[in-house]
């Protein structure tokens, strides 16, 4: 069921995110808390729509080095295959049993693969040299593609930022504010020149048709010049704000989601980095507020982010 109650006319309407405003035909959210888009593109086959590099560069550490050695193992064992067919074609080998003989020609093969070729066991036919050969080749193709991997994995620009689990309505000022905050997680890594922009996306019955509506939301700073703490970002509901009479049940009803985009320039880097998130309507809470996330050292020569903080709240006086 869409929104019935008419939106403050004073609310700046954004028609630039990208999402359109066909609301028939979206599921769930438009932006998971991870910033990637709820996305699936389909009518293409899957080798033209997959991009490797991309999937490798963004995939968890523990992933990525895990899918290098399974890469490493599977191509040996190939080749091992293909030494134990042209087994009498190989000289050197002293293995007595079928598990052993299976053993020495894996590790023949790694050797080759890895061009450290210790010597004793050696190919002599014309058909096992050609295939060492081949797996020299494919040996150095391969640490050349996992060198660049490796370097775009550990080189790529990233924001390094967490954002609060919750976004909470709570009296601000004279009114009520919408906020959230969040934080810069690496040590050493401080943002500068720091931009962040909110929009708010709902659905209305407009026309007798229902629609998707994207709004900015004005905030009560969008720009600091250097992040080396938390930022709590506010939207001052005011009488310019689309959220203006909202209460959790028209939040339900009209779909609510917040988009965050924010920009800045890392110095670790020295480049610029983005993050996106979003909060939907049951990720918006009432009544709470966030507590402060730093204090003073011991010595009072420091202050401390405590970053287990970012999501503790009080209930709202």
């Amino acid at each position: 069921m869409a929104l019935r109650k008419k939106i403050n006319p004073f609310s700046r309407v954004n028609n630039d995110t990208g999402f359109g405003t066909n609301a028939n035909n979206y599921g769930g959210r438009f932006i998971n808390r991870d910033g990637t888009f709820n996305l699936r593109r389909e009518g293409k086959p899957f080798w033209e729509t997959i991009n490797i590099y991309q999937v490798m560069i963004t995939l968890p550490i523990w992933k990525f080095i895990s899918v290098l050695v399974i890469f490493f193992i599977a191509a040996n064992i190939f080749f091992t295959g293909i030494y134990w067919w042209l087994d009498s074609e190989l000289q050197g080998l002293i293995a007595q049993t079928p598990w052993e003989r299976l053993k020495e020609l894996y590790f023949f093969s790694s050797q080759t693969f890895t061009t450290v070729g210790y010597g004793r066991v050696n190919p002599v036919g014309d058909g096992a040299n050609l295939i060492a050969s081949f797996e020299a080749l494919a040996g150095f193709l391969s640490f050349a593609l996992a060198t660049g991997l490796i370097y775009g994995k550990f080189s790529r620009p990233m924001a390094h930022l967490i954002f609060s689990e919750n976004a909470f309505i709570s009296p601000y000022q004279d009114s009520k504010g919408l906020m959230f905050r969040f934080a810069c997680y690496k040590e050493r890594h401080a943002l500068s020149d720091v931009e962040i922009q909110v929009n708010i996306g709902l659905q209305v019955q407009e026309n007798g048709s229902l629609v998707y509506k994207f709004y900015d939301l004005p905030l009560e700073r969008k720009r600091i010049e250097n992040m080396p703490m938390n930022w709590t970002v506010v939207h001052h509901i005011d009488d310019k704000s689309p959220l203006l009479g909202f209460s959790e049940e028209d939040m339900k009803t009209a779909d609510v989601e917040l988009y965050v985009l924010v920009r800045g320039f890392d110095d670790v880097y020295s480049n610029q980095v983005l993050k996106r998130t979003s909060y939907t309507y049951d990720e918006i809470k009432f009544g709470h507020k966030f507590v402060p996330m730093y204090r003073e050292s011991e010595n009072g020569k420091t202050t401390i982010l405590e970053l287990h903080k970012l999501n503790k709240t009080v209930v709202a006086s």
